[in-house]
C-alpha cells in the first residue's frame, strides 16, 4: 500500500483552526457574556446583540487563543496535555496560523465596533492583547503569579455582554467580572498541580513548580474562601434574589469540598477533579444568576 507523503499527512484540516480557537474555553466565555447581557436588562435582549454580540467576542477570543497557540508552540510539543495541538505538531504553519489570528480578530472587533458599540470593542481589544500579548508572551514566563495578574483578562466576558446591551461600564457588570476574576487561581492552580512535572520541564514558573505542592493547595483554599464571599455580593447588593444565593453558597460548599480535600486528603486525582468540578461550577453559577434574574425578578 502507497504512503502518504510528509505534506499530506500535515496538511491542515478546518478542525485543526477550530482547535486552535480552543473552542470549549470560548463556549465558557460565551456563556457568561450571555449571562452579562440579560443581566443588564429586565427586558428581552434584542436578537442583533445576541447575535452579532456572541459572534464579535467569539472571534476575538478565538484569535487570542490561536495567538496563543503560536507563541506557545515550542512549550506545547514539550507538555503531554497540549503536544498534539495544530502547530505544535506544524500541521498549521506560523504564516497560516497569524493570518488566521488577524482575520478572525479583525473580523471581530470589526462586528463589535459597527453592530454593537465601540466601547465593546475597545474592551474586547484590550482583553485580545492582555491574555496574547502580555499574559502569554511576559506573565506565563516571569511571574509565579501569572494566573493572578493575567486573570483580569479572561474576567471580562460578562462585562463585554454588559456593555453590548447599556453602552456604559456599571458596577453590576464590574461584580461579574470579579467573581470569575477571584474563580481563576483556583481553578488554574488545580491542573497547574495535576501537571507541575511538565510545567517544571519546561520552565514555566507556575505556584506550585516555584513554591511546592502544598504552599499552591493553601492559596488555593484561600482563593476559594475569596470566591464563595464574592458571589455572595449579587445577593447583598440587591443584584439577585434567594434562588442565586441558595445555589451559590451550595455551588461554593463544593468547591470548598475539594479544596479542603486536596489539602488534606489522600486522593492522588484530587487536583485534577478540582479542575473539573471548577468548571462545571462557574457554568452553574452563571446559570443560577441567569434563572434568578428571570423566575425572581429584583423588585
Amino acid at each position: 500500500m502507497t504512503e502518504l507523503t510528509p505534506e499530506v499527512k500535515m496538511t491542515a484540516s478546518w478542525r485543526d483552526y477550530l482547535e486552535m480557537c480552543k473552542p470549549r474555553v470560548v463556549l465558557l466565555m460565551l456563556l457568561c457574556t450571555l449571562v452579562g447581557m440579560f443581566l443588564a436588562t429586565t427586558g428581552m435582549v434584542s436578537w442583533d446583540i445576541l447575535v452579532f454580540g456572541n459572534l464579535g467576542v467569539a472571534l476575538v477570543a478565538g484569535s487570542a487563543a490561536a495567538l496563543n497557540h503560536l507563541v506557545d508552540a515550542g512549550i506545547d510539543a514539550k507538555m503531554a496535555r497540549t503536544s498534539n495541538r495544530p502547530v505544535a505538531q506544524g500541521r498549521v504553519s506560523n504564516l497560516h496560523g497569524y493570518i488566521f489570528v488577524g482575520v478572525t480578530g479583525v473580523a471581530g472587533i470589526t462586528i463589535l465596533a459597527f453592530l454593537i458599540n465601540p466601547l465593546t470593542a475597545w474592551l474586547n481589544l484590550a482583553s485580545w492583547f492582555g491574555y496574547g500579548i502580555i499574559y502569554t508572551l511576559y506573565l506565563k514566563r516571569a511571574t509565579p503569579q501569572n494566573i493572578v495578574i493575567g486573570g483580569l483578562f479572561g474576567a471580562a466576558p460578562p462585562l463585554f455582554g454588559w456593555t453590548a446591551v447599556t453602552g456604559t461600564i456599571d458596577g453590576g457588570g464590574l461584580l461579574l467580572v470579579l467573581i470569575i476574576f477571584a474563580w481563576t487561581p483556583p481553578h488554574f492552580w488545580a491542573l497547574a498541580i495535576d501537571r507541575m512535572e511538565e510545567y517544571r520541564k519546561v520552565d514555566i514558573p507556575m505556584l506550585p513548580v516555584t513554591h511546592g505542592e502544598y504552599y499552591t493547595k493553601i492559596y488555593i483554599l484561600l482563593y476559594t474562601v475569596i470566591m464563595i464571599l464574592v458571589t455572595v455580593l449579587p445577593y447583598l447588593i440587591g443584584m439577585s434574589n434567594l434562588l442565586y444565593l441558595v445555589s451559590a453558597l451550595a455551588l461554593g460548599a463544593g468547591f470548598l469540598y475539594w479544596s479542603l480535600n486536596m489539602l488534606f486528603g489522600s486522593n492522588p486525582r484530587a487536583p485534577i477533579e478540582t479542575f473539573k468540578y471548577s468548571i462545571f461550577y462557574l457554568m452553574a453559577l452563571f446559570v443560577a444568576l441567569l434563572a434568578d434574574h428571570y423566575i425572581l425578578p429584583v423588585s
